[in-house]
This record gives structure tokens, C-alpha cells and sequence, in this order.
């Protein structure tokens, strides 16, 4: 099994927010591939299915941003999986808008949940960075991050989340590169 997470803060508030977009990832993921209902459980909410021959745990800790390797250190301990077994999904700030790229380990870069994800795990766990773009000063980032997708800004969302979600199988077998091909090959021809 792989332990698939998205990072976000829990509640409604929060729930169109740019730092949220690991989140809605797990959300379109979980919809695409009907994967079970979430349940509660390892401090979030867990959901199990397939992609493929591939089991999959999606999660999404309920745990807030700042204490995210919790939950996902609660879920490996459970399934017995090493950090190998962990991909990541999260908004990225030094990628342009709607663009996706993977790799596997790395530095924080100021990431709130990237940060506890490696205190509770260590760094070698594969990340699905999603691009927020950067707000062009500094003194704008926290209010960028934490700011709600314009109305503008939807239909790019909803198409990177589709892409995201229908190319997942390629993630599952862990061919990152022919993943972050074909979803960029499908928002071009959107």
C-alpha cells in the first residue's frame, strides 16, 4: 500500500485557500478512482482504494497545517511503510500557477506541513508540488498563500485537478516523469 497525502487546514474557512490545494488533489483523486468514504482516523480523515493493481491510502490530516507529520507518522506506523511509501501533496510558492511537478526529497522552503512531514518522517518522501505562484513581494506571501482562489482562477484549478486525477495511475507505478508529461500535455489542450 501507498500512503497518499494532501496537505491543508481543516474547515470551511480554509477550504478554497491556495495553501489547501493538497487537499482538493486527494479530493479529485478520491472522486475520480471512487475510492470508499473518508473516515476518521491517524489524527485526519483516511480514505482506502485502487488506482490501478495499486492499493492506496489517501489522507488528509485534520491535525492543521503546522502539525501535519502527526498524522502522516500515525499512518505509516499502522501500515508499517517506510518513507519511501509516502507521496505528498502540496502548494508550492517557487512554482508558476498550475503547474506540477515531482520529485523526491528536498528542503521545506518556508512549508508549514513540508516541515513537520519531515520532523515525524525525514525528507526522502516524494512530493506532488503544486504551483501557486509567487505574489511578486514578499511582504505578500502569507496573505497569497492563505488568500481563496479568484473566481478567475477556477477553471485553471478545476482543470489541473482533473489532470491530476486522471493521470494518477502513472504516480501509482511510480513513473513520475510520464505523469507530470501527460498532465501538462492535458492542460494544454484545455
Amino acid at each position: 500500500m501507498q500512503i497518499w497525502v494532501g496537505l491543508g487546514n481543516p474547515g470551511a474557512q480554509y477550504a478554497m485557500q491556495r495553501h489547501n490545494v493538497g487537499f482538493m488533489a486527494i479530493d479529485a483523486i478520491a472522486e475520480v478512482h471512487a475510492f470508499d468514504p473518508p473516515k476518521k482516523s491517524f489524527s485526519g480523515w483516511a480514505q482506502q482504494g485502487r488506482i490501478g493493481s495499486n492499493r492506496i491510502l489517501l489522507l488528509k490530516p485534520a491535525t492543521f497545517m503546522n502539525d501535519s507529520g502527526r498524522s502522516i507518522r500515525a499512518a505509516m506506523d499502522f501500515f508499517k511503510k517506510d518513507v519511501g511509501d509516502i507521496t505528498v501533496f502540496h502548494d508550492e510558492l517557487d512554482l508558476a500557477a498550475f503547474k506540477v511537478k515531482v520529485k523526491t526529497g528536498g528542503g521545506t522552503a518556508g512549508h508549514n506541513g513540508l516541515r513537520s512531514t519531515e520532523a515525524h518522517i525525514g525528507n526522502d518522501f516524494r512530493r506532488v508540488r503544486i504551483g501557486i505562484g509567487q505574489p511578486g513581494h514578499k511582504d505578500k506571501v502569507t496573505r497569497h498563500v492563505l488568500g481563496n482562489y479568484a473566481r478567475a482562477e477556477m477553471d485553471p484549478l478545476s482543470d489541473l485537478l482533473a489532470a491530476i486525477a486522471a493521470e494518477a495511475r502513472w504516480l501509482a507505478e511510480g513513473d513520475d516523469a510520464r505523469f507530470m508529461s501527460d498532465v501538462a500535455l492535458r492542460l494544454q489542450q484545455e
